[in-house]
Order: C-alpha cells, then structure tokens, then sequence
C-alpha cells in the first residue's frame, strides 16, 4: 500500500458489440481522494464494479489495496468499502440496527460491533435518530446511514458512487465535509461524481471517462489550463489610469463602464508579474487584479464534446 492504493492497466469491458470499457489506466496514491468524471454511460460505474470484484475484466490487469481483483477477490473486499448512487439501507429497520446488522455480517465480536455502531451514529450525527426506523429518514440521513454502515468493517480504500445524487446542497456540503475528515485519517477514496464543482471541492486528482476511455487526468487545476479562455483582469481607480493602462497593453480588451481590461493569460506567477512590472514603468497602478480561469463545465465541454446537463440528459 506504500505509494498506489488502486492502480488499473488496459482495462476492457464489453457485452457483445458495445464496448463498455476500452483501455482504461489509472492510479490512485494512498490518502487521496480520485474522482472519475464521465457522462451517462461513459462507463463510470463499470470501472467501480471492476475495481471493486463485481465485474471481470475482459482484459487488462487491476490491483486493488496490492491484491490482484481477479484472482484475490476476497483479499480486496475485505480492504474495500463501497457506497453507490442509492442507499442500501433496510427500511425496517432502525438506524442502529442497520449498522448492528452489518457488525453481524462482517462477523464482529457483538460488544465490538456494539461500539462500532455507537461511534459511527455519534460522527454521523444520527445518534438521535438511531432508534427510528430508517422509513422516515430524509434522503440526506438515509445516504449518512449508508456511508456508515460502510465504514463498520474500517475500510482502507472507500469507492462512493456518485454518493450525492439527488441530495439538497446542505446535504451534499455535510458529505463533503465527512469525505474530507475520511481521508485526514489515512482513507483512499475513488469518488464517482456527475457534479463537477464536486470534484473541483474535494479530489486530489481528476480523470475524465468518456465513451469508455480516460480522455484527461490531472489536478483540477492541471485540467482547466488545457481549456482555452482564461484571462486576467485589472480594475484601475479613474479614467485617466485606464487610458494609460490601455496604451501600455495594447493586447487587451477595454471595459469603460467598469474601468478594467482584459488580458488573455494563465495568471502565472512569472507572467504577472511582468504584467505589472510593465504597468509599473508607467507609473501605472491597477486597483484590483483577478485572474480568471475556465471552470470544470468549460473543460468537460472541451473533451467530451458536451456539457454536464446535456451529458447526464443522453
């Protein structure tokens, strides 16, 4: 585990002639969080099966917390915990029980599953509502109950499945700050996501799925510099410092009711610099400077040919 908590080569998938998978690589370091971006159908959910021994490849090779995913299929399960897009809670049951419940399948010691089950709804939050059964949790307690009972077994590696589906935004930011203290205590996660502001909140590392192939990956930041458009901005006091401005840096595009211009640029350290090295030999000073980059939505757009709502309506 020293180095790669996941790491996949060539991975294939097909059923008949439609090619799910075709050559997918990744890596995922340990203690970070992965997230796999890709519109409906791209084969987001295939590759957690596969990583996760729910799937066999039909070609390519998968290691999974250094054991193999096909041939040491019970060595991974019981390093992994997996959340998908829907809680797999009983209803009839109570919170607490749920989570005993799972104590029992994992086949804990009854006083250790015990204190397993106390902890988890104390983290949760959920501890006042431990003894109601879960028919009336609200969507955003039922998904909390369902990452839970994930963490009974203390997995190393946690694969959540576009875990935020459907939850309302205090929801979603509650499991974002839950991911976030996962992995400040040693924990791998590979996140699924349709959310982009998701992935740019929470992952470490980004990769780009579409059609069954990994068309990007890097940090988010790594991502947004390959889309074009991002500039920088100054903001200057009066009109006089804007017309200097504007003679100085020609390249730009003026805004007189805002008293700025625009400079195409990346905002890099040595390039800004310059910039105002230029202004400064003018005795030219910006009031605000701001650098403008594309987003998330403008880099799935770029490489998928589409956007996120137009992708999640295919």
């Amino acid at each position: 585990m020293n180095g790669s908590a996941i790491a996949a080569s060539g991975l294939r998938k097909a059923y008949r002639d439609k090619v799910v998978l075709d050559g997918v690589d990744l890596e995922v370091r340990t203690g970070t969080i992965f997230a796999l971006l890709g519109p409906n159908g791209a084969g987001k959910t295939t590759t957690v099966n596969v990583l996760t021994t729910l799937l066999t490849p039909d070609a390519g090779k998968a290691v999974v917390a250094g054991h193999d995913v096909v041939t040491e299929t019970s060595a991974v399960r019981a390093a992994i915990g997996v959340t998908g897009q829907f809680a797999s809670v009983d209803d009839l049951l109570t919170g607490e029980e749920n989570l005993l419940l799972m104590a029992d399948l994992l086949h804990l010691p009854r006083a250790e599953g015990r204190r397993a089950a106390s902890r988890l709804l104390d983290r949760f939050e959920l501890v006042e509502a431990a003894g109601r059964p879960v028919a009336s949790y609200s969507g955003g307690m039922r998904r909390k109950l369902d990452l839970a009972m994930t963490l009974v077994g203390t997995p190393r590696i946690i694969f959540l499945d576009e875990p935020t589906t459907g939850l309302d935004p205090r929801s979603r930011r509650t499991m974002w700050e839950i991911v976030r203290e996962l992995v400040a205590d040693g924990t791998t996660i590979f996140l699924t996501t349709q959310y982009l502001d998701e992935a740019d909140q929470l992952a470490d590392r980004i990769a780009v799925l579409d059609q069954g192939r990994l068309v990007a990956e890097g940090t988010s930041g790594d991502l947004k510099r390959r889309v074009p458009g991002g500039h920088v901005r100054l903001r200057f006091a009066d009109r006089h410092e804007l017309d200097v401005a504007a003679r100085v840096l020609r390249e730009s595009t003026r805004d007189d009711e805002e008293l700025a211009l625009r400079l195409p640029g990346d905002g890099g350290v040595r390039a800004l610099r310059a910039l105002l090295d230029r202004l400064d030999a003018h005795s030219v000073e910006a009031e605000e400077l701001s650098v403008h980059t594309p987003d998330l939505d403008d880099v799935f757009l770029a490489l998928t040919g589409h956007s996120p709502k137009e992708a999640d309506a295919r």
